[in-house]
């Protein structure tokens, strides 16, 4: 068996389970999440809070990526902070670019709260870009 490809953003502080990982009820198929996940956090790449100049990838707000055997997608996102002025439209729009993204079959978006974001999810990248180095 072929180990599951590390879909969490590699800058988040909670540690990626090798166990399958579920979301929205959905198990990921490591065949096809490491087909799709590389094309998928490139569509992610091009959403942007709109109170930060740093996408939501780099950012650290996607937790987990799931891809199942049918190619439809679960995405574990959260927000800076509860009362985010985006948080209606963001979820939306990542819906929406991942559905694009060729060979996704469905796009399921649950807003987690836990862990709660903070600025240490960030990658190195975010943080060269808002000058916090």
């Amino acid at each position: 068996m072929k180990p599951l490809p590390v879909i969490q953003n590699p800058s988040a502080a909670t540690p990626v389970s090798s166990s399958a990982m579920q979301t929205a009820g959905m198990t990921t198929d490591a065949d096809r999440a490491a087909a799709l996940t590389p094309r998928i956090i490139e569509a992610l790449s091009t959403v942007f809070d709109p109170e930060i100049p740093v996408n939501i990838y780099e950012l650290g707000l996607i937790y987990d990526i799931i891809v199942d055997e049918s190619s439809a997608v679960g995405i574990r996102m959260t927000l800076t902070a509860p009362a985010c002025p985006a948080a209606q439209s963001l979820p939306v729009e990542v819906k929406n670019k991942v559905a694009q993204v060729p060979g996704v079959t469905a796009v399921k978006v649950d807003i987690v709260w836990e862990p709660l974001w903070d600025r240490d999810r960030m990658s190195d990248v975010a943080k060269l870009q808002l000058g916090m180095f």
